[in-house]
């Protein structure tokens, strides 16, 4: 059985990204699971999403699903779902503890490992800081927390893409002024940017500094995270969103989603229920209003993933302004 004879009707649009030429499905399939989840439970999800038509997923060191997500990749290509793992895109990312010039390729290769793969597609830096070595928590210890020495680790990551144990490099949670830092040092510029994005947090600011500078914007929690330790129910719960989803006969997750493909933003959408999966999906066949997209376009807009487990009075960051560089969303409030 080929790629060709799975069931699904779902043609999911893709992305060339510019500073390598590949192509990456604009909804992406995250495993970010929070509470955690079992390695099974991760496995069997990846494997239904991989049957619906995904073919760009999301991991991290630091999620503990690159093993899940290798071994569901081995199943599909022996089941036939795909024919090898060349159809994939997968993005795995720097943890801060890794943060250091010396030790980022050295993580990269037990990512790697963990993936059972030679090569991921994308390779981020996860946050702009660094953490003591060693570490591998969530929530951090905000006493370990360092600036991190941009031109090490990005040199490094240079040379996983120069060592072709990576296609391609970017940063996530870069705010404008620090992706203008690894701009200024780059000799092979960030291809991607991944970053909150919702229509309470358009990122309208940073999304016109990426398209300025050839840098895609990929959003994660395109629906507010609801029930993870960074997120909340303000996207889905939003009046003005549950009122165009009553409208259009959609969920407010398809509204979502939809608005971010009409924005032409990139998203990394987590379900591992196969009902919302499928819904998550059921978005390429119809389109906003002129007027739909304007009332979503008006809304106050601040952070929900606000960065405090990065700030304290003492550290490096003493305020979540500083920590983005004064980028909050002129409704922001911090969450207690």
């Amino acid at each position: 059985m080929d790629s060709s004879c799975v069931a699904t009707s779902f043609r999911i649009p893709e992305q060339v990204l510019t500073s390598s030429g590949q192509r990456m499905q604009l909804l992406g399939f995250g495993t970010a699971a929070y509470p955690l989840v079992t390695p099974q439970v991760a496995k069997q999800a990846i494997l239904q999403a991989i049957k619906l038509g995904h073919r760009h997923f999301d991991t991290a060191y630091i999620y503990g699903t690159e093993q899940p997500l290798g071994e569901a990749i081995v199943e599909a290509i022996s089941l036939g779902l795909i024919i090898s793992r060349d159809e994939l895109f997968i993005t795995t990312k720097l943890w801060c503890s890794n943060a250091y010039g010396e030790l980022v390729l050295p993580q990269l290769r037990r990512s790697l490992q963990n993936l059972k793969m030679e090569y991921v597609d994308l390779f981020l830096i996860h946050w702009p800081l660094s953490l003591k070595p060693g570490r591998y928590e969530f929530p951090v210890r905000k006493v370990e927390i360092s600036p991190m020495d941009f031109g090490s680790v990005w040199a490094a990551m240079e040379d996983c893409q120069r060592l072709g144990l990576t296609k391609s490099i970017g940063v996530s949670n870069f705010s404008c002024k620090k992706l203008a830092d690894i701009l200024a040092l780059a000799k092979i510029p960030p291809a991607v940017n991944q970053v909150e994005f919702n229509p309470l947090w358009n990122q309208k600011k940073l999304r016109e500094y990426c398209k300025a500078n050839g840098v895609l914007l990929i959003g994660y929690s395109p629906l507010g995270a609801s029930g993870t330790l960074w997120g909340s129910s303000r996207v889905l719960e939003n009046e003005v969103l549950k009122e165009i989803a009553k409208a259009k006969g959609k969920t407010v997750a398809q509204i979502c989603l939809k608005w971010a493909f009409e924005e032409g933003v990139g998203v990394i959408v987590k379900s591992f229920n196969v009902e919302r999966m499928k819904q998550n999906l059921e978005i390429l066949d119809w389109s906003l209003s002129e007027e739909e997209r304007k009332r979503i376009g008006d809304l106050p807009q601040s952070r929900g993933c606000t960065g405090e487990s990065f700030v304290s009075e003492n550290g490096t960051f003493k305020t979540i302004e500083e920590f983005w560089d004064g980028e909050v969303g002129l409704h922001f409030h911090s969450k207690k």
